[in-house]
């Protein structure tokens, strides 16, 4: 796939222009360097041909120090150069690397059940990784290259006009094959990173879920998939490496030719007498030159193809939009939020990484029509599979329905903006993740403005006070990302802290207490009443314990609303289905 020159402009534009103090610097420095290149040999001819008509040793003095001198400011600007470069590439890419983060966070969740965590990093890291030189050197050095190989060809026709146009037949032939060689590459490069992103995929997911492997004796399998995909990357590898050897042998090739060219026109224009042994010298020196740069050209176009292949992944992944399209309907109207799902059917998609659900997808929620006044808590019970959580993820808009309409307030999901409904609503699920840092950060979920004083009084508030005390550097104190020494209660009460500190306006509690043990849920019970005093909440659970608070109930089956009504109401009612449930111990029907 040959990529478009916009797609290389659009990358450099837009990472490369906020920097234009340094690439200017660093043009000015190359400008230098190739200058002072097409100077020296020119010292070291003067100084042959005068050494052999016998001028004074003084002179030649003279020229040799000049040549050492300008030789080591050639250094120093080639490490002057390389400083630079470096900046401009990590700056460039960490840039970039932001972007892809920000991008990805907002896709919408069939993207991310399509694609790996470890899979994302790679393409997040390591295709941008692949793009360092791409920012710090291609653009300048090429061009710079560029102009050293025409500054050569001109310094050469001007000694003998002969020899400009001999080596600029032969720089423009080589110039052209070696293009004609990275068309050729790029496919393989491009298979090679697609490999590379799903065994990346296949090793983090096999390595996050380690202590499920081993419990299981599962270990030997996980080895045969893995054996497998190495077998599979390997002829993909080597297809790529020889692709790219295949640059080298033909550049080994064209500078071998031009030795001989070199050398034999040289030879013969001074066996002719037609030029001086400096200007052989000269014609040797700036061949080097031509083929050093031929040489760089062939690198740069190595490097090319392995960016190729990158920036077409990138801009694949920047291409890609959420199916949740926000809406400019302003914020929600304030205070606890009136729930409304208007006759909701969802179905999970199926396939990778599309928007929307497939029309041959199985339906998931069917049809659900029910309204909860603000202020009211919702049971909601049913089955394990028969939609609960999926409710859960539509109200916080995670999915949009695939027909039908969600509301808060009166105001549709889908008529207002992400981040309004994030502020608006929490979620608390029976799974907590915690991340791989301090208590205040897993707490505030690295909301700065959030003050200790308030995290002191939300964690004595739930009873958690004698824990955060315990701790040895108190909120400063590191969590790892398992939870390691935190009971499954305590996560638990640290996912209610984190609600606290929120204090959102629309509350869903997805099983949230379903880990915890009798005493726990005990100091839980009256951080609950505090949490849902003046909020609007949805209690999805199986203990019957746990909707005593609710004013109303659903009840799924399968994705249909079975029965639904105030709760009291039903549960005096011997006819309903929710009056069984309460005679017959509702944790073993809906288990």
């Amino acid at each position: 796939m040959k990529l478009p020159l916009k797609s290389y402009w659009t990358l450099l534009h837009t990472y490369l222009r906020p920097q234009w103090p340094r690439m200017v610097v660093l043009a000015t420095l190359l400008a230098l360097k190739i200058a002072l290149q097409l100077v020296n040999p020119q010292l070291i001819r003067t100084f042959l041909d005068q050494a052999l008509g016998g001028a004074p040793v003084d002179v030649l003095l003279w020229r040799g120090a000049a040549f050492f001198l300008i030789a080591a400011i050639t250094q120093g600007l080639t490490v002057a150069n390389l400083y630079v470069s470096q900046n401009v590439a990590w700056t460039a890419t960490n840039a970039l690397r932001v972007d892809l983060l920000r991008h990805c966070l907002g896709l919408d969740m069939h993207f991310h059940k399509a694609h790996t965590p470890a899979e994302l990093t790679e393409r997040i890291d390591g295709d941008v990784d692949t793009l360092s030189n791409f920012f710090s050197q291609f653009v300048l050095h090429v061009l710079g290259n560029s102009v050293l190989a025409l500054g050569v060809l001109v310094m050469l026709a001007r000694e003998q006009w002969s020899l400009g146009v001999l080596f600029t037949i032969f720089a423009g032939g080589g110039l052209i094959v070696l293009v004609r060689m990275r068309n050729w590459v790029i496919p393989h490069w491009n298979r090679l990173h697609e490999e590379r992103a799903r065994f990346y995929g296949f090793l983090g997911e096999h390595l996050t879920g380690t202590e499920d492997i081993r419990a299981n004796g599962a270990g030997d399998y996980v080895l045969h998939r893995f054996y497998a995909a190495l077998r599979h990357w390997l002829p993909i590898h080597l297809n790529a490496a020889l692709a790219g050897y295949s640059g080298w042998m033909t550049n080994a090739a064209l500078v071998a030719v031009g030795e001989c060219l070199a050398v034999g026109a040289a030879g013969y224009l001074f066996y002719r007498g037609l030029i001086t042994l400096g200007v052989a010298y000269l014609v040797d020196r700036y061949m080097g030159l031509l083929f050093g740069q031929i040489a760089e050209l062939r690198w740069q176009i190595s490097d090319l193809q392995h960016a190729d292949a990158a920036i077409a992944r990138v801009n694949a992944l920047l291409a890609l939009r959420s199916s949740l399209i926000e809406g400019d309907a302003g914020p929600l109207p304030p205070g606890p939020l009136a729930v409304t799902f208007d006759h909701v059917s969802f179905a999970y998609e199926h396939g990778s990484g599309g928007n929307g659900a497939g029309n041959d997808a199985p339906l998931v929620l069917h049809q659900l029509n029910f309204t909860l006044a603000a202020g009211q808590v919702l049971g909601l019970l049913g089955r394990t599979g028969s939609g609960k959580t999926t409710v859960a993820r539509l109200l916080l808009r995670l999915y949009d329905p695939t027909a039908g309409q969600v509301c808060l307030g009166g105001t549709p999901l889908t008529a207002t903006t992400l981040s309004e409904i994030r502020r608006r609503v929490a979620l608390v699920t029976q799974e907590v993740h915690l991340f791989h840092a301090t208590v205040r950060d897993n707490l505030t979920l690295f909301n700065p403005h959030i003050d200790d004083a308030e995290i002191h009084r939300v964690l004595h508030t739930l009873g958690l006070g004698p824990w955060l005390g315990a701790l040895p550097d108190g909120l400063d104190t590191e969590l790892n990302a398992e939870g390691g020494g935190l009971s499954a209660g305590e996560a638990q009460l640290l996912a209610f802290a984190r609600v606290f500190l929120r204090d959102p306006d629309v509350v869903i509690l997805d099983e949230a207490s379903s880990r915890l043990d009798p005493a726990t849920e005990q100091r839980l019970e009256r951080a609950v009443d505090l949490l849902l005093a003046n909020r609007t909440a949805i209690l999805i659970a199986h203990r019957l314990n746990t909707v005593q608070r609710a004013d109303q109930i659903v009840i799924l089956e399968e994705g249909r609303i079975r029965e639904m009504g105030p709760r009291v109401a039903l549960a005096h009612d011997p006819n309903t289905y929710f009056h069984h449930l309460l005679q017959t111990g509702m944790e073993e029907v809906l288990a």
